[in-house]
C-alpha cells in the first residue's frame, strides 16, 4: 500500500481571491491530481477554474513540479514527499 505524500501547491495570484488570499497550501497525493483534488476538497470554488467538464485540466493551465512541467502526463503525473507544485497560466498568442 502506497501512502500519501506531503506536497506544497503555490496557488498563483489570480486564484488568490477565491482561496482568501492562502498562497501556499500543503496537500497530500501520490499524483497531481490527488493533490488538486485534496486542494478542491478544501477550496471547493477552485473546480470550476481548473477542470473542464470532462474533469482534465483546463487547456490555458499548467501544473509545474519543482520546476518542470508534469505535461503531458499532467494528472497522472507522480508527487514525491516535499515536492513543489505551481498552478501556471499559459499565455499563448499569435
Amino acid at each position: 500500500m502506497t501512502t500519501k505524500v506531503s506536497a506544497a501547491i503555490n496557488i498563483p495570484q489570480f486564484f488568490q481571491h477565491l482561496v482568501d488570499g492562502v498562497k501556499v497550501t500543503k496537500t497530500g497525493g501520490r499524483t497531481v491530481g490527488e493533490c488538486l483534488d485534496e486542494l478542491i476538497e478544501r477550496f471547493p470554488q477552485l473546480e470550476a477554474h481548473l477542470f473542464s467538464g470532462d474533469g482534465k485540466l483546463h487547456g490555458y493551465l499548467d501544473v509545474f513540479i519543482n520546476g518542470e512541467s508534469a505535461y503531458p502526463e499532467e494528472l497522472s503525473k507522480p508527487v514525491a514527499d516535499g515536492d513543489e507544485l505551481h498552478i501556471i497560466n499559459i499565455i499563448v498568442g499569435g
